[in-house]
């Protein structure tokens, strides 16, 4: 089976999304000086705090968001409202600075998770299925190149293979009396696979609001720029899989990393060009 041609541009543009996240370029460029040096702003030891906050924040979405989201009919995404959400949390954690984090993300990373949801639906996936439910969650573990990868893979693929290791067999372990049960043992495993990647972009967010002039405003356009970037995964990740239930993993795939291929080598010409 041929993918339509309509399909290949939705592909390429999920490999565009999924493979240049601009996530630390937008930081860099609000906050005015490199993500590096600004590190030294960060307290001692929070930075070995940043996975358990990604960890609970996870936990908190999948208990509060995917354990209540309903099947409606596919319809396309709408986010104003979560964006308004974000923003206003935002604007707190910029206003309180560090203090305020571990009250403002678990909100945050809910909200995202939502709209992260939404996005999934609009593609036509069943929200009551506990496979989408993950498939959801995977999305924070979602960014760019991974560091597992070399430079001649696809991120994206590099990171679900890795994940679906972990997801073998979660799917059964996490119904009980056939609902999704957040606490469960195997769940909570898998939402520490999540937050080891999670936790990266956190860094960055964290670096971004411990700017000292970042204040109200900046606080809540970071929190913007960071769901605006997880809807970009979301958007790439659940077209992705609306192709695979279509044409089938094995193709999708090997079409997928054949577009990435190229993008690497037209990126690689301008640049010597």
């Amino acid at each position: 089976m041929n993918v339509a041609i309509e399909e290949q541009d939705e592909l390429i543009r999920a490999v565009e999304l999924l493979e240049y996240p601009s996530l630390t370029a937008k930081i860099t460029n609000l906050i005015g000086s490199p993500i590096e040096r600004v590190m030294g702003f960060l307290p001692e030891g929070t930075k070995n705090s940043v996975e358990g906050l990604a960890h609970s924040a996870l936990q908190r979405s999948a208990t509060v968001a995917l354990a209540t989201l309903k099947d409606e009919a596919s319809r396309p995404a709408s986010n104003r409202m979560h964006k308004m959400g974000v923003i206003c949390t935002g604007a707190i954690g910029g206003a309180f600075g560090l203090g305020a984090l571990a009250i403002e993300l678990p909100i945050s990373t809910t909200i995202m998770m939502r709209s992260i949801a939404d996005i999934a639906r609009s593609e036509g996936e069943r929200l009551s299925e506990t496979e989408c439910k993950l498939a959801c969650l995977e999305v924070f573990a979602l960014g760019g190149p991974s560091e597992d990868a070399d430079a001649s893979e696809a991120g994206y693929y590099t990171t679900r293979i890795l994940l679906a290791r972990a997801t073998k067999g979660v799917a059964e372990k996490i119904l009980k009396g056939g609902v999704f049960d957040a606490t469960a043992p195997a769940l909570l495993r898998f939402i520490s696979k999540i937050a080891e990647r999670f936790s990266l972009q956190l860094t960055e967010k964290m670096i971004a609001q411990a700017v000292p002039a970042i204040g109200a405003i900046g606080g809540a356009t970071i929190n913007a720029l960071f769901l605006e970037h997880y809807q970009r995964m979301a958007r790439g990740h659940f077209v992705v899989r609306r192709l695979e239930r279509k044409y089938g993993k094995d193709l999708i795939q090997t079409q997928y990393i054949q577009a990435y291929k190229k993008l690497e080598s037209s990126t690689e010409s301008r640049l010597m060009g």
